[in-house]
């Protein structure tokens, strides 16, 4: 490792997590289950799997009290949690067991006993510059430097977490550079077109939305034929003259539907190819993430260990898990988002997906002007679990859902929290309205309305 590019303070506590981890014959790893999460666990368990060492592996929607009582009753002697932990390492520390965590979101409490890993730490900015996945694959080669060829899923988890989307930042630069001098992964110039078969990809893309095009089979026809293309054709095929006709109708469609030009530029991202896996790291990203909001992450750590049977489930998997989404994104669209002061909101209680289509009616459907939210009322459990997304715009403003998230789910008897530009948290059932009347004066207040 580099000193000039990793903080030594960092490579110390890194040291420290291997010397724990290397103590121990069975470690349980706790992770979170959208693609930066899975890729964090699939790092690490192929990390534990090359030094001969026995694991198991469970995945947390959210890490709240529930999830954290399970935790408690382990009877794993040391645990690693995965882009999950920083809003409970005071209760972390009160475990008797030996605690690793490798997260990237707000720090709330620094650790006392156990060893805890957070670029926030290092003043470096865990929201842009290094996510789960990166510390998972910074501990893993602070463990074997042979496992560098582990940098490949840490990019499904970097672009999962749309740490791309404004260049590369921080320790994720480190992670390209040794990855592209090593040969397992190449920047590739960015497109607005969808990698894949062009009349499944623009059918099911949510990113971006394209209106009258995504979730229109009638509309993608209609748009491969204004640009000459066969509806046969693959992204690959296609000739520079075809690509710029297709580029500029997108292009054209997303300025007709008022998209920003802050999104258009973060539409038009560099790629990452990776080596190994003959595929764009998004793509990576999406099959893994769409094999955890099904609720099969299980499917998605074996895929990114590298079985072949599990790696063609999880492609199925995230074709289901994108034509859900969709279906979610098209309700929101035909019933409009739920306009407060200062704040917009959804119920996605019976359509799920919660986050991932409050990101894209953030960017393609709300007013831009303020932040969006999505509820998930769950009456089995009694809970609201709640997501909430926004732009680099409205952070410049004074905006941050990190604390916004947790002062308003504090106030009505929950928790939140997570990162300026996207946060989570859970209120009990009967005070979701309570709880965005709450947020909805934080966040004016931060946005000095």
């Amino acid at each position: 490792m580099d000193d000039i590019v990793l903080p030594p303070k960092l490579l110390t506590t890194l040291s420290n997590a291997v010397d724990i981890v290397n103590g121990h014959d069975f470690i349980h790893v706790y992770s979170h289950y959208d693609a930066d999460g899975i890729s964090s666990a699939t790092i690490i368990a192929k990390t534990l799997l090359r030094a001969k060492k026995e694991f198991n592996v469970t995945l947390f929607t959210s890490l709240d009290d529930p999830s954290m009582e399970i935790i408690r009753k382990t009877t794993s002697e040391c645990i690693i949690l995965t882009d999950l932990g920083a809003s409970y390492i005071e209760q972390l520390d009160d475990l008797e067991c030996d605690v690793v965590v490798l997260d990237h979101h707000t720090v709330e409490q620094q650790a006392k006993r156990i060893c805890y890993a957070n670029p926030h730490l290092y003043g470096i900015d865990g929201m842009t510059s290094g996510c789960g996945a990166t510390m998972a694959f910074l501990f893993s080669i602070a463990m074997n430097e042979n496992n560098w060829d582990l940098v490949q899923v840490a990019f499904a988890g970097i672009t999962g977490d749309r740490q791309t989307i404004n260049g590369l930042k921080g320790l994720n630069i480190y992670l390209y550079e040794g990855g592209l001098e090593r040969g397992y992964i190449k920047a590739s110039e960015g497109s607005l077109i969808p990698p894949g078969q062009l009349i499944s990809e623009l059918y099911l893309t949510t990113d971006p939305y394209l209106n009258g095009i995504s979730g229109n089979p009638d509309g993608v026809g209609e748009l491969l034929d204004s640009a000459g293309i066969g509806r046969e054709k693959h992204s690959g095929d296609l000739t520079e003259n075809e690509k710029r006709k297709l580029s500029s109708l997108i292009a054209l469609k997303l300025i007709e539907q008022g998209t920003s030009m802050q999104t258009m530029s973060e539409l038009s991202r560099t790629g990452y190819h990776l080596k190994d896996w003959n595929m764009d790291a998004e793509t990576l990203g999406s099959i893994l993430n769409g094999c955890g909001r099904l609720g099969l992450g299980g499917v998605g750590i074996s895929a990114g260990i590298g079985d072949a049977k599990s790696l063609a489930e999880a492609k199925e998997l995230d074709n289901t898990s994108r034509a859900q989404t969709m279906s979610g994104v098209l309700l929101v669209k035909k019933n409009g988002l739920n306009q407060m002061k200062n704040i917009q909101w959804f119920d996605s209680s019976t359509i799920g997906f919660t986050g991932m289509i409050c990101g894209i009616a953030m960017q393609f459907i709300g007013d831009p002007n303020k932040p969006t939210i999505g509820i998930n009322r769950s009456e089995d459990e009694d809970i609201t679990k709640i997501s909430s997304r926004a732009t680099f715009a409205l952070l410049d403003k004074g905006l941050d859902l990190s604390k916004a998230l947790k002062e308003a789910c504090a106030s009505v008897g929950g928790a939140g929290g997570g990162h300026k530009i996207a946060s989570g948290g859970s209120c009990p059932i009967e005070r979701s309205e309570e709880f965005l009347s709450n947020l909805d004066k934080i966040v004016g207040r931060q946005l000095g309305k």
